[in-house]
């Protein structure tokens, strides 16, 4: 946060505030200020209610303007020369800050990993239903871990269970793109994939109606 800008030769020095609205909310909301008569600093620089700055001040002196303004003095600042504090409404602050923290995590999408087993010998039929679930998990956003698993002697012909994941992910490009290689680990082969972004898709999409229109 850009905070003060020194100038001269005094040890103080001369402070120019420079806090947008939105990087000063930010500062705020990092940390628990002091509020009141927690801030013990014989002076501070002085912000109103509208953000206008009002020069240095006795701390004793700007607790007062905020008491008779009905609002509380914060310290936004601690480590500036004086330290910066506000005039603001901080219950209320803290409330609308909740508030967008609860309506953000509601609006998140959150990506979940599903996974998909294969066996390296799979008829037509079971990997047609097993790609129509992966096409789900995608279409909804999910990335999707696609494991074969060997048994016994199965173990000495891992080509046929690459030859799976490959003929997977070619079934799936216009919609996934892979996100871990094949890999091999025990006697598992796991691949990850992950739904294409929205505009890669759309690229994909016209590239393929142009090739139509041809």
């Amino acid at each position: 946060m850009s905070i003060l800008d020194t100038r001269g030769r005094n040890a103080a020095g001369i402070f120019i505030l420079s806090l947008r609205a939105d990087e000063e909310v930010s500062a705020i909301a990092a940390q628990e200020p002091r509020l009141n008569d927690e801030i013990t600093v014989r002076e501070c620089r002085l912000i109103d209610f509208d953000g206008n700055q009002l020069g240095v001040y006795p701390t004793a002196q700007a607790r007062r303007v905020a008491e008779e303004a009905g609002y509380d003095l914060v310290e936004i600042a601690p480590n500036a020369n004086p330290p910066v504090c506000r005039i603001m409404d901080y219950g209320k602050f803290k409330y609308d800050q909740a508030i967008k923290a609860k309506q953000a995590r509601k609006n998140q999408s959150k990506v979940e990993i599903k996974e998909m087993k294969f066996r390296p010998k799979i008829d037509v039929g079971d990997y047609e239903t097993k790609k129509k679930h992966v096409l789900r998990f995608l279409e909804a956003g999910n990335k999707v871990k696609i494991t074969i698993m060997f048994r016994g002697r199965e173990m000495a012909h891992p080509e046929q269970g690459l030859s799976i994941l490959e003929r997977l992910a070619d079934d799936l490009k216009d919609i996934a793109v892979i996100e871990n290689q094949p890999k091999m680990e025990g006697r598992n082969m796991h691949m990850l994939i992950a739904p294409l972004p929205a505009a890669a898709r759309k690229k994909k999409d016209a590239t393929k109606d142009e090739g139509k229109d041809e």
